[in-house]
């Protein structure tokens, strides 16, 4: 299995990147996985900015259809898109000036990983905050 952000990366993401997330694919689902890595997210004290083509208030956040919509800076782009779609996402973050990319369990580009990681950005892939949180003894 390729790891793609070790322990220290995770850490930097979690601690030290910033704490306005904007979560791609966030909805105001409770069953859907975003919903409930955004709330872990806010309890350790992260802004979460959803950002979905429906725009939804999502846990007392205004939302956003797209990443440039987003008037102010976002520390770190959180991807809960299929992984056809994860590139993109991740060249949108490098464009609006995020410190990092993280894509979710499952979520996989590697060609994005690279370009991502040529940018400058930090960027963890096919891992879950919601588990690397208490892993690390984070919240």
């Amino acid at each position: 299995m390729t790891i793609y952000g070790d322990d220290a990366t995770i850490g930097k993401i979690l601690t030290a990147a910033g704490d306005t997330w904007a979560v791609v694919g966030l909805s105001d689902n409770p069953e859907r996985a975003a919903y409930r890595v955004a709330e872990k997210l806010q309890r350790i004290g992260k802004r979460v900015v959803p950002v979905h083509p429906k725009a939804e208030t999502v846990h007392g956040e205004q939302g956003y259809a797209t990443l440039a919509e987003i008037p102010f800076p976002v520390d770190v782009v959180d991807v809960f898109v299929n992984s056809a779609l994860a590139g993109g996402v991740a060249d949108q973050a490098v464009v609006i000036g995020a410190k990092a990319v993280w894509f979710q369990l499952g979520v996989i580009d590697e060609a994005a990983y690279d370009r991502t990681r040529e940018a400058g950005l930090l960027m963890v892939m096919d891992r879950s905050p919601g588990r690397e949180i208490p892993r690390l003894g984070l919240g």
